[in-house]
C-alpha cells in the first residue's frame, strides 16, 4: 500500500520493449507516480517484487519463460503486491483477464488493439486513475500454496504479512471503524415481521461486489449448498462481455447452479443468477427477472441498489442483501430497502475486503445487521434463512 504523501512507485511487466517504453511514458508523466523498475517476463515480475516491494505492479499476461497469470499467482502467495493486468488478453479473452482477478490481480485495463504509442495513450487516464486506487488496497496473500509456487518456489522464503491496515492506514479493528451493527455477530434476535402467509414466496439474497469481487465471489459462492432454499443474484461491477464467462467458471467450483441472468425467466431456489455486466436487473411482482440495457444508474450497470429495491418488493422480509469488497456506494440505497421491507443486511468486514468502500457506505446508513468477515457470511445466511423459514411456519409470515 503506498504512503499517504508519497509517489507511487511502479513495477512495469511486459515483454514488449516498446510497451515498457510507451508505460514508462505515461507513468512517469504523473507527478503522483513514479517507475522503479521493469521486468520482461514473469520470472523476472517475481524476483523484482520482492526485491523492489513497488507499490503497484502493471502485468502482461503473454510473456515468454513465465506468463503473468502464473507471475500473479506466485506474487499473491508469496510476497503479494498489488496488481493491474495491462494485457491485450483483456479485450480477446475474458476467461484469461478473469483468472488473472481470481488469483488476486485488483483490476485490469485492456491494451488498444494496435498497441501503437497513440491508442495507448487513449487509455491513460484509465491507467492512471487504475493504478492510484491499485496503490491504496491493502492484499491480502494467497491462503492455500499452489501447486505451481510449491514447484517452482517451494524453497523461497515467505514472510508474515505486514499489520493490516486501513486505505487511510490506520490500524484495523471495530474502534477505528466507528460503527454498531443493528445485531452483532454472537447473536440474532430478529423481530418478528408482519408478512402475508402462504403466498409461495421463497428466501432471495442480492450480493453486491465490485473492485476485488471475482476473487471473493469464487471463495463466496461455492459455501452455498446444491440445496439452499433461497435464490441468489449477484450484482458485480464487471464489462458485459465477462458476465457470462465469470458465470461458468464460477459454476465449475460450485455445488449450486450458477447461470447468467436471462430476461423473462422465472426466479427459483437453489440457483444463483449473475447479472450481465451490460444490464440492469430487475425483479417483478410476479418473480421474473427484467433486463434492462439502459444508462448506468449512479455511475453502475449492472446497479445493485436496483437489484435489491426490486428484490425486497418481491420477497419482503425473506429478501438479504450482502454487501462484499467494492469502490464506491452501490448497495447503500438498496440495503435500506431491503431493511425496510423487514429484510435482512450483511456487511463484509474491513479485515478480508481488498477495498472497504461499498460495505463501509451500507454500514452508514445503520441498515446492516452483521458485518462477518467474508468465511462467516454464509453461516449467517443460512441462520436467517431457517428462520423465515419457521416464521413461515408458524404464521410470521
Amino acid at each position: 500500500m503506498a504512503e499517504p504523501g508519497k509517489r507511487i512507485r511502479v513495477l512495469i511487466v511486459d515483454d514488449s520493449a516498446f510497451m515498457r517504453k510507451v508505460l514508462q511514458s505515461i507513468i512517469s508523466s504523473d507527478p503522483q507516480m513514479e517507475v522503479i523498475g521493469e521486468a520482461r517476463d514473469g520470472r523476472e515480475a517475481v524476483s523484482q517484487a520482492e526485491a523492489l516491494r513497488p507499490d503497484v505492479i502493471t502485468m502482461d499476461i503473454n510473456m515468454p519463460h513465465m506468463d503473468g497469470l502464473q507471475a500473479t499467482e506466485l506474487i499473491m502467495s508469496s510476497h503479494p503486491r498489488p496488481i493491474l493486468i495491462v494485457s491485450s488478453e483483456s479485450r480477446e479473452g475474458a476467461d484469461i483477464t478473469l483468472k488473472a482477478l481470481e488469483l488476486g490481480a485488483i483490476d485490469f485495463v485492456a491494451k488498444p488493439s494496435s498497441g501503437i504509442d497513440l491508442d495507448m495513450n487513449s487509455v491513460r487516464e484509465e491507467l492512471s486513475r487504475k493504478l492510484k486506487m491499485a496503490a491504496k488496497v491493502r492484499v491480502i496473500r494467497t491462503a492455500v500454496r499452489s501447486r505451481l509456487q510449491q514447484e517452482i518456489a517451494a524453497s523461497a522464503p515467505r514472510t508474515e504479512p505486514a499489520p493490516k491496515e486501513s486505505a487511510a492506514g490506520a490500524p484495523l479493528g471495530a474502534a477505528a471503524l466507528h460503527y454498531k451493527p443493528a445485531i452483532p455477530a454472537s447473536a440474532m434476535v430478529v423481530p418478528t415481521p408482519a408478512f402475508a402467509r402462504g403466498n409461495g414466496r421463497f428466501p432471495l439474497v442480492v450480493v453486491a461486489s465490485s473492485t476485488g469481487g471475482p476473487a471473493t465471489l469464487m471463495r463466496f459462492v461455492p459455501m452455498f449448498s446444491r440445496d439452499f432454499p433461497g435464490a441468489v443474484i449477484i450484482a458485480q461491477h464487471m464489462p458485459g462481455n465477462f458476465t457470462g464467462q465469470f458465470s461458468k467458471q464460477l459454476a465449475d467450483v460450485c455445488k449450486i447452479k450458477v447461470k447468467e441472468a436471462e430476461n423473462g425467466e422465472v426466479v427459483t431456489p437453489a440457483t444463483v443468477y449473475v447479472c450481465p455486466g451490460s444490464h440492469h436487473v430487475r425483479v417483478t411482482g410476479s418473480g421474473r427477472l427484467t433486463l434492462d440495457d439502459g444508462p448506468r444508474i449512479a455511475g453502475y450497470r449492472p446497479c445493485a441498489d436496483v437489484a435489491m429495491e426490486t428484490a425486497a418488493s418481491f420477497a419482503g422480509p425473506m429478501s438479504i442483501a450482502v454487501v462484499l469488497t467494492g469502490m464506491g456506494n452501490d448497495g447503500a440505497r438498496g440495503v435500506q430497502g431491503i431493511k425496510s421491507a423487514g429484510g435482512f443486511v450483511i456487511a463484509q468486514d474491513e479485515a478480508s475486503s481488498i477495498i472497504f468502500g461499498m460495505a463501509a457506505e451500507a454500514i452508514k446508513t445503520g441498515a446492516v445487521d452483521q458485518v462477518l468477515p467474508i468465511e462467516s457470511i454464509y453461516a449467517a445466511i443460512e441462520k436467517r434463512v431457517l428462520y423465515v423459514h419457521g416464521a413461515a411456519k408458524v404464521g410470521a409470515l
